[in-house]
């Protein structure tokens, strides 16, 4: 049978009658053409509907190899010496975690995963995996997270790392450890990619193809002959960001990515389907996508019974064992297999009444089996049109005996006893390395090649001619030239009368880094969509938006000016509406420094809401893969976008942003103030001594005049304050004439109070500054904090430099701001009070954070700043409160202000 151009292994009965139905059928291609052809199969497929003849759907195929064993390619490599490195390398993974669980007990660590998968790494090791070590970027693998004791064991018999190195596995505190699973923040000239976090690998893989084109298709990077080769474990594509974007690859046509999935059958604890055929379902998944799909299920030793199963009767029994069973009998006898996969029917019996039990017990699947994976490796990287995956079958911890392999426990197996060693070795034949005597001990011993050896020869041999070893992380290229002054010049004179929201501005620098000669071409702007509400709609037209087949369309809105414009070299990266896919996009370019050697500067934007909080654990994953970029939180703050309701208004991104190390984040509320930290952090990331750092900005769709900059300040020190988290706005006014709302509010005396505030929540401060020292003879000092998180870290540096040395206190920025003040201090933010409780522990007067803690809201924003107390009235009144609370105000004052602005003590239920 031929379905979808394979060849599938369904006995013929009768070849000659098949031969005149194909030669038919080809003729009437040839007389009358594809479309004919395709009429008349339809045609057919009706008959056979109303006849109720069963037809496989085009999506699924028979339980059994893709490729045919003659159209299997000549294997170029020496089986016998893999064999042998491949069981080197299968001992040290076993033995070096077996010692870290000797040495540490619950250290953790996985024996079976790399144990099923082998051999579907080594034949990309030895064979296909292209390294980095040439003028081209080579391959891009992403390995499964659970199978690293493999590739430690690897690079440690290549002589990349040393037995120490092994010995200190999960134990990297010291210095010299190995990380647990690829992490290239912790071993940054090893990992390139973090894939632990399950799901998170295979959407960045995809996302990772589309970017290498995009660089392509833009003449900036040479990336068409690299490809990523993504694995994944079969019960990692329950997770929806591993099957969520396998149709962007198939629409894209990323023929330059390969999926292999490791089908053991087995999630953590169990079956992934044990009623059903995981590797089936993932078939019809992934050609529904749009993807070329080679299965590897059976061995070589099945080949023979197959040709001889005239009667389908095997194929039959393939295709209707649930995957649970295939499970049980993998843990089974010879004896046992032959009773219940082969007993029931006599056709089977017969068809492996010529094997023993031991052969029976033997049979291997396909993906353990070298031959077969060389043939599915060749088929894909050959393929062109599309992504291919690759479904190989194999038993979760193979050979590590009959203890492990294939129980529901394998995964939570740490270490083996001497017993487990010894059927270990002996099912490796590993007798004449590996003495009893050496497993005497507690610490097994690991293998070395000795030099000169033929099977060090080999190993080196195969990676020297395939460019280099794998895994490596190599930085080609990590700074870029600062873009013009010019770009920004233009934010510090403000906006004069004229109303804009922070949103637009940030376009508008956007839209001026493009047009930098300098930069300009390095700029990827990542939107997942709505770009046209962050104010981008200029750029479609002037940067375009990147398609891998430009526009073959008119768009409705051709004829106007700001029209949709698609481009193969387009520059906008517009992924459609998926944050992960966004946020795997961002990763990509943000990475490209290393990856192509080619430093490119993502800036994604996105609803403040859907950024740190939709997206977490793909935003950490960047952070792991030293990824540097622009993160835009716009349309922020939970007051500031009204009408949008409690799942679309942000008031934590920030406190989400402060859990990241490498975050720098910052909530500007003025153009000058996004200016300056656009300008910086591009020198921070992309200058003479770049950081691995990303910076995250808040920006608010609230239009309000932007004033010019502060004057008080010099234009460098105002940076350096802006960029330290926060600096004096507007000084505390003369005092005149007090108009008292209070009798008791005194008109002799200035009292003093310092107020902070972020974002928008400066004009709820500024009109709170100007009514305390009107009404209530109060002189309020105005801060424009910038980052709560860069003087929290300032300070919590301090505190540990003085808890650790007992000297004095290092003075810090927080405390050069409250230099320049005095009075309790009230913080407004549109944000969770936390945000700006980061510092109240680093300040010696009383603080007060006034924030929007509680679900969102849909109402105006005055009825909301209201609701969530942060506006004008309540900056006053918490002023006054935090008077009275040091004896510098009277209660009367406090009573008559509530009065006055309307503030009721009764609190609304923050959980409702």
């Amino acid at each position: 049978m031929i379905i979808d151009g394979f060849a599938h292994q369904i006995p013929d009965i009768d070849p000659d009658e098949t031969a005149e139905w194909v030669d038919s059928f080809n003729a009437l291609v040839d007389e009358r053409g594809r479309q004919r052809a395709t009429f008349m199969l339809m045609k057919l497929l009706e008959a056979a509907r109303e006849r109720q003849v069963g037809f496989p759907a085009t999506v699924s195929t028979p339980y059994i190899n893709t490729i045919a064993p003659e159209n299997e390619p000549w294997f170029p490599g020496d089986e016998a010496i893999e064999r042998r490195i491949r069981a080197f390398i299968r001992w040290n993974a076993a033995v070096m975690v077996t010692r870290a669980n000797h040495a540490a007990d619950g250290i953790g660590g996985h024996l079976s995963t790399y144990a099923s998968s082998a051999a579907l790494y080594e034949v990309g090791f030895n064979h296909f995996f292209r390294g980095k070590d040439t003028e081209y970027p080579g391959d891009f693998v992403y390995f499964q997270g659970h199978a690293s004791p493999g590739f430690y064991a690897r690079a440690f018999l290549e002589g990349r790392l040393t037995e120490a190195q092994l010995n200190h596995f999960r134990m990297e505190v010291g210095g010299q450890g190995l990380s647990s699973y690829p992490h290239p923040r912790l071993m940054p000239d090893f990992w390139e990619f973090p894939t632990v976090s399950m799901g998170l690998g295979p959407i960045q893989a995809i996302y990772h193809a589309m970017f290498n084109r995009y660089m392509e298709n833009r003449k900036l990077a040479q990336a068409a002959s690299s490809r990523i080769w993504a694995f994944v474990g079969d019960g990692e594509l329950d997770e929806p960001e591993a099957v969520g974007a396998l149709g962007v690859a198939g629409r894209e046509h990323l023929d330059n990515l390969i999926f292999v999935v490791n089908c053991n059958l087995q999630r953590l604890d169990g079956p992934v389907r044990g009623n059903g055929k995981i590797i089936q379902e993932l078939e019809a998944t992934f050609r529904g996508a749009g993807w070329n799909v080679i299965k590897v299920i059976w061995g070589s030793k099945w080949d023979e019974l197959l040709a001889r199963d005239v009667d389908g009767v095997l194929l039959n029994k393939m295709n209707t064992t649930p995957d649970g069973d295939f499970q049980k009998l993998a843990t089974e006898s010879g004896a046992y297999i032959r009773e219940h996969f082969f007993g029931p029917d006599p056709r089977l019996r017969r068809l492996v009444e010529h094997l023993s039990d031991e052969e029976l017990q033997a049979l291997p699947r396909g993906g353990h089996d070298y031959r077969k994976l060389y043939a599915a490796y060749h088929a894909a990287v050959n393929h062109t049109g599309s992504p291919t995956a690759i479904l190989a079958k194999t038993i979760k911890g193979w050979t590590l005996g009959p203890d492990i392999e294939a129980r529901n426990a394998t995964h939570q197996i740490k270490k083996m006893t001497r017993e487990q060693l010894l059927e270990f070795r002996d099912r490796l034949h590993l007798n004449d390395v590996i003495s009893d005597e050496m497993l005497a001990g507690e610490d097994p011993p690991y293998i070395t090649l000795p030099p000169g050896s033929i099977e060090e020869e080999y190993l080196h041999t195969r990676r020297r001619v395939l460019g280099g070893y794998l895994p490596k992380r190599v930085e080609r290229a990590r700074s870029l030239p600062a873009p013009s002054s010019e770009a920004f010049a233009e934010f510090y004179d403000g906006s004069g009368a004229q109303a804009v929201s922070t949103t637009m501005v940030m376009a508008r620098i956007l839209r001026s880094l493009i047009k930098d000669p300098q930069v300009g071409s390095r700029i990827a702007p990542i939107v997942p969509d709505e770009a046209r509400t962050f104010g981008l709609e200029a750029l479609f037209r002037e940067a375009k938006i990147y398609s891998s087949i430009g526009q073959l369309y008119t768009p409705v809105d051709a004829g106007l000016l700001l029209s949709y414009t698609e481009a193969q070299d387009g520059q906008i990266l517009e992924m459609g509406i998926t944050e992960a896919g966004a946020t795997a996009m961002f990763t990509a370019a943000g990475t490209s420094y290393a990856t192509l050697g080619v430093p490119m500067i993502p800036v994604y934007l996105f609803y403040s809401m859907f950024g740190f909080q939709r997206t977490m654990d793909l935003l950490w994953a960047a952070s792991d893969a030293r990824a540097r970029g622009f993160l835009v939180g716009a349309t922020a703050g939970r007051t500031t976008l009204l009408g949008e309701g409690l799942q679309h208004t942000d008031g934590h991104s920030l406190l989400l942003a402060a859990a990241f190390p490498n975050v720098q984040a910052y909530d500007p509320a003025f153009a000058y103030e996004i200016a300056t930290v656009f300008e910086h952090g591009i020198a921070d990331m992309y200058g003479p001594q770049p950081r691995d750092v990303i910076y995250y900005l808040t920006t608010y769709n609230e239009n309000y005049p932007m004033p010019p900059a502060p004057d008080h300040l010099e234009r460098a020190a105002l940076v350096e304050a802006i960029m330290r988290g926060g600096y004096l706005f507007r000084p505390a006014p003369e005092m005149g004439d007090v108009e008292p709302i209070s009798a008791a509010t005194p008109r002799d005396r200035r009292r003093p109070v310092t107020l902070f505030f972020s974002g928008t929540a400066h004009r709820a401060v500024l009109e709170a500054q100007s009514e305390l020292a009107r009404h209530w003879g109060v002189a309020a000092t105005a801060f424009s904090i910038t980052s709560y998180k860069r003087l929290r870290e300032d300070a919590l540096e301090a505190e540990r430099t003085e808890r650790l040395t007992g000297t004095e206190r290092q003075r810090v920025w927080l405390d050069e701001l409250m230099a320049q003040s005095s009075g309790p201090i009230v913080a407004t933010t549109d944000y969770v009070r936390l945000v700006a409780e980061q510092v109240a522990n680093f300040v010696d007067r009383p603080f007060l954070a006034l924030g929007t803690d509680g679900f969102g809201r849909s109402d105006t924003r005055e009825a909301l700043r209201r609701f969530f107390e942060v506006d004008a009235a309540h900056v006053v009144v918490a002023a006054i409160a935090q008077l009275v609370r040091i004896g510098e105000a009277k209660p009367e004052e406090l009573h008559d202000a509530l009065a006055h602005y309307g503030v009721s003590p009764e609190r609304f239920d923050p959980t409702m």
